[in-house]
């Protein structure tokens, strides 16, 4: 009896997984027929790429299927954004205002909380100095980016 109840357990458990497995497939099969997975050949592709994945990264309660939609449309607008929309180097003085700002922070505040001098700061800011190797670490890890942000 005991191996009869293991057999309809399983059953049920296999039904519930294949079951799973088709909502996944609906939903995926569902998203691909409102906007296909295909190459972006314009900005207008682009456009329309970037609402779906924003509809889709403000929900918390996606599908498996929606989610590895969502994983691949975010690639095909990564690779159309990179052949087609490249980003001019941004230089050390505009990337450390931007953190600053987007931070909260004043010159002042940042210079303590880094130990690194308020004027190198300014000169930085300023254009009139380049940071080192020593400050692109310490701020890379203040503001929670990878040193390569400050790489132009």
């Amino acid at each position: 009896m005991g191996h009869r109840l293991n057999e309809l357990h399983m059953s049920a458990v296999t039904r519930k997984h294949v079951a799973t497995q088709g909502e996944d497939r609906n939903h995926y099969l569902e998203l691909v027929q409102a906007f296909p997975l295909k190459h972006l050949r314009s900005d207008r592709e682009l456009a329309d790429a970037i609402k779906v994945i924003n509809s889709l990264i403000i929900r918390s309660d996606l599908a498996r299927g929606e989610q590895e939609y969502l994983d691949v449309l975010t690639d095909i607008v990564e690779r159309y954004e990179t052949e087609n929309c490249p980003m001019d180097p941004v230089s050390d003085a505009e990337m450390l205002r931007h953190l600053i700002d987007a931070r909260g922070v004043t010159q002042a505040k940042l210079s303590a909380d880094v130990e690194i001098p308020m004027s190198t700061i300014s000169e930085v800011l300023h254009g009139k100095k380049k940071l080192t190797r020593r400050h692109i670490g310490i701020l890379a890890g203040y503001f929670g980016v990878g040193p390569d942000v400050f790489l132009a």
